[in-house]
């Protein structure tokens, strides 16, 4: 990553295709964090654009197989509108979320842009959470859990057209980093589709390391690497303030290992931040590991040896 490269903070308080209420209060939660004091610390220009409206949650049961689904295409709308903007400004836009419906507004403008510009895509999404269901697979409609899948273009047509090209991406774009909770129906589909998995099975058999060296693997210069940091990819432990807590998760040093690899890259070109709820956490415990993270993902090292 640059390091003149201005950081543009979006701010997308909404929990709207969430299970649980309250990630709608992340973005803030972020901030009294000190997300952008960090992130000057490093000596990088940091902009907050603020936060984006949209409709509120109107806590509704699923309608043909969907919770909210014109909401949730309104915000994702306005974001990928918003990081859109920041990527043809030539800045590294972070997304303030927000549940992880809105991967759906972020990556398809990543996708955009990297279509605009001739580059090669990679996104790496940690997660607990695989994010690969469709309205026939889900057991319940929280569009949080479809992101991926509406991303590679298996989704509602209100969804899978944002950004203007179906599918957005290809499921040889991305790698899941962390996954340990996965439908059955899901499992099936993931494999049927050909998605790169790392799940915590293959980190505790391989290390974070060899998992990470596999997931970064064959990028070079005219690749846009995106990181979709999921809070819950985080052992409970560590990170309660989620809806959607999974034991089992990377340990805090597992995770910045992996952060720090990320950053190794020099690729970094954007990132969203999601499913962190206050409402669940314990004095803003979970934001401050994520802030503390997002720290190591920007290139604080903890390395004290000279590397030869």
């Amino acid at each position: 990553m640059s390091e003149s490269k201005t950081i543009a903070l979006i701010g997308v308080p909404t929990d709207i295709g969430a299970g649980a209420r309250g990630a709608s209060m992340g973005p803030e939660a972020l901030r009294v964090a000190n997300i952008q004091g960090m992130l000057e610390d490093q000596g990088l220009t940091v902009i907050d654009k603020g936060n984006l409206v949209g409709p509120s949650n109107p806590w509704q049961p699923p309608t043909n197989g969907y919770r909210h689904l014109p909401e949730v295409k309104a915000w994702n709308e306005s974001l990928h509108e918003a990081m859109y903007e920041e990527l043809q400004k030539g800045h590294l836009p972070i997304v303030l979320g927000g549940d992880h419906c809105l991967g759906i507004g972020s990556i398809s403008a990543v996708a955009r842009h990297c279509r605009d510009t001739g580059k090669k895509l990679r996104v790496i999404w940690l997660d607990a959470h695989a994010d690969f269901n469709t309205s026939e697979l889900t057991p319940t409609g929280n569009i949080h859990g479809m992101p991926v899948a509406v991303l590679c273009g298996h989704g509602p047509d209100e969804l899978t057209h944002i950004g203007g090209t179906v599918p957005a991406m290809s499921p040889a774009d991305i790698r899941q980093v962390g996954i340990r909770s996965v439908d059955a129906g899901e499992k099936r589909f993931v494999h049927q589709e050909g998605l790169e998995v790392f799940d915590m099975r293959y980190i505790d058999e391989t290390g974070m390391k060899h998992t990470m060296t596999q997931a970064l693997a064959d990028m070079d210069d005219n690749t846009h690497l995106h990181v979709s940091f999921d809070v819950d990819f985080l052992d409970p432990d560590i990170a309660p303030g989620v809806g959607t807590t999974v034991l089992g998760g990377p340990t805090y040093r597992e995770a910045q290992l992996c952060m720090e690899m990320i950053a190794d890259t020099g690729r970094l070109a954007s990132l969203d931040i999601m499913e962190l709820n206050p409402a669940f956490d314990i004095k803003n415990k979970t934001a401050m590991v994520a802030v503390d993270l997002v720290d190591s993902l920007f290139g604080k090292s903890t390395l004290m040896r000279n590397e030869s």
